[in-house]
């Protein structure tokens, strides 16, 4: 997910010593096999797959790997990472593909315009969201909520024991994009970002608040299949305009709508790899994305369980992703 198109990024590095430590979400390092594939055909060879933590982009992950391997012989390693960590790979041949980025001007200067070792594969096809919601009974109870101008006087709803007497607005993994603590002084809003700690831990939290009928404010985005199952409201802040958001203390505007896209390693896209063709050629929509989703998160399919169960179902997709023969 994105920080904003002023490129706050959801992952961070750490330089120790004359050394990088690629830091991984999971403990892994750029370079550490998280998963590799039986199979591997001649033809394509290794295909470095970097996975960055939250479900749909995992859904996108594993639609493209097992296309690779089924259809096109790749051995396919996937590295669990996260955002910046990813792009870090590109220079040494250690990651050959970031399958949903959000935005990160920054890191495009930083690895395309001026390292010129990555290039945009072209969008995803999916359509990023990213703002405050509630829970739908919160909308339906008090009308004017959606409203950022109204928040103040809700304010006491939200206090919990972390929000140090304002009101709480939840966040999700702390590495994820997000200008809220601006938004929270710049608006002058009573509240205090609490942090849920990771993506499950955000859903469980809004699932409970609408079953329990507790108020809840926090961060969410779209696509996620979570939306299918409670249909949170989002709050208007601020309209986006474009710039609003160049100075990350200064925001005080609504996130920008976002067009997923990839990025791929210079080298394997010069490479000739028919992995490549298929992650330029790969397009699907939010409901796609977030069907697969729902079958690895709610459902508790494997990647590779659920990626197969939507390439069964969608042929004429997966057809038009191939190398031409």
């Amino acid at each position: 997910m994105a920080m904003s198109t002023s490129g706050r990024i959801r992952a961070l590095a750490l330089v120790t010593g004359g050394g990088l430590l690629l830091s991984a979400c999971s403990g892994a390092k750029v370079g550490e096999t998280q998963q590799a594939a039986a199979g591997g055909g001649t033809a394509c060879g290794t295909f470095n797959l970097a996975v960055n933590p939250w479900v749909g982009y995992e859904a996108n992950a594993a639609v493209i790997a097992h296309v690779a391997e089924k259809n096109l012989g790749c051995k396919v390693v996937k590295k669990d990472l996260k955002e910046e960590v990813s792009w870090q790979g590109f220079a040494t041949g250690e990651v050959d593909a970031v399958v949903e980025n959000w935005a990160h001007d920054d890191l495009k200067k930083k690895y395309i315009d001026e390292q010129k070792v990555a290039v945009s594969a072209g969008p995803t096809g999916n359509k990023g969201v990213i703002g405050w919601f509630v829970p739908p009974w919160m909308a339906k109870k008090y009308p004017d909520i959606t409203n950022w101008k109204n928040l103040n006087k809700y304010a006491s709803l939200f206090k919990t024991s972390e929000s140090e007497g304002k009101g709480q607005l939840l966040d999700g993994d702390p590495s994820f994009v997000t200008n809220d603590a601006a938004l929270v002084k710049n608006l002058d809003l009573d509240y205090k970002v609490v942090y849920a700690g990771s993506e499950t831990a955000l859903i469980t939290a809004f699932r409970q608040a609408e079953k329990q009928q507790t108020p809840l404010i926090g961060y969410f985005y779209d696509p996620q299949w979570f939306l299918s199952e409670v249909k949170l409201v989002k709050v208007d802040l601020p309209a986006y305009t474009k710039g609003c958001d160049a100075d990350a203390a200064k925001v005080a505007c609504d996130y920008p709508p976002y067009e997923l896209d990839k990025i791929v390693s210079r080298r394997f896209a010069d490479s000739g790899s028919p992995a490549y063709t298929l992650v330029k050629n790969f397009t699907w929509t939010n409901d796609d994305q977030n069907l697969v989703a729902r079958y690895i998160a709610e459902d508790k399919l494997t990647p590779e369980e659920a990626a197969a169960k939507w390439v069964a179902a969608n042929p004429d997709k997966v057809k038009a992703w191939l190398p031409a023969t």
